[in-house]
């Protein structure tokens, strides 16, 4: 695990550098993490802002592609209007074993984009939608929920008596060789903040599969902690619920949200 030691190393040393080293502005617009869960809030990240989501996610059980599987994933967003935001998502770095042989691979990567349908105010959730293709295809082991070619998602977020709550709908396109087959998924994610930047967050998510015809089903729980309001440190795990589900995901990484917009904003 040399290659994972250093990664993991790199991964968190640059998250102490931005935080520490960038001259931050009088104002500070918030970051906004779809990390660490399954779940994407239906919100996006302030506009004309750069968002880097960044972590390391290693897995293992019950899985016929690998013993123990090791990932560095990256997720970079950019607000373009109140109401469109871009998103490029990639895993770099997969490093994985399977009966005593072990590899590094790339990951796959997706493009895509989120729109706010439905803006939320007083009582009224966010209801979003978005769009992921499939741009690039990588050479290591997929998780159990599998590699969409074309992923549609409704989101709908909101705030209630001190609890955040994202939802997904999920309506994804996965291909082994030609064939085609639709897989459905749905999460529900809670958080709740408490003292001094730290939060508390559980989600249950599942997802079909169509190929082995079977049904991902997992729990997810993890700790954030919030030093400034452009920075997000998250740790957890998750827990596979089913035959066909990855037992056992542990992760952690942040989310930085550049302090400076790309562009001056019109008055």
């Amino acid at each position: 695990m040399t290659v994972a030691r250093y990664v993991v190393f790199a991964v968190l040393g640059f998250g102490a550098s931005v935080a520490v080293s960038q001259s931050a502005p009088t104002e500070i617009s918030a970051a906004n993490p779809a990390r660490p869960t399954v779940a994407t809030p239906a919100t996006l990240t302030p506009v004309g802002y750069l968002q880097f989501e960044n972590g390391i996610l290693y897995a293992e059980g019950n899985s016929p592609d690998f013993s123990g599987r090791f990932g560095v994933n990256q997720v970079t967003k950019l607000t373009v209007h109140p109401r469109l935001e871009l998103i490029l998502a990639s895993e770099p770095l997969i490093y994985s074993g399977l009966n005593g042989l072990r590899g590094v691979d790339t990951g796959d990567v997706f493009a895509g984009f989120q729109a706010v349908v439905l803006p939320g105010h007083d009582r009224r959730p966010t209801v979003s939608l978005s769009y992921l293709r499939h741009i690039y295809t990588g050479t290591g082991p997929s998780l159990d929920s599998g590699t969409p070619e074309n992923s549609l998602l409704v989101l709908i977020s909101d705030d209630l008596g001190g609890f955040h709550f994202d939802l997904n709908g999920m309506f994804n396109e996965q291909k082994d060789t030609s064939v085609r087959r639709g897989q459905f998924g749905q999460t529900i994610s809670i958080s709740h903040a408490i003292k001094k930047g730290f939060g508390i967050g559980g989600e249950l998510w599942h997802f079909t599969q169509p190929f082995q015809r079977g049904n991902a089903i997992g729990n997810l729980w993890n700790v954030s902690y919030q030093p400034q309001p452009n920075l997000v440190f998250d740790i957890g795990f998750n827990h596979g619920l089913t035959s066909t589900s990855t037992q056992w995901e542990v992760f952690a990484g942040f989310t930085y949200l550049l302090p400076h917009r790309l562009w001056k904003q019109k008055k």
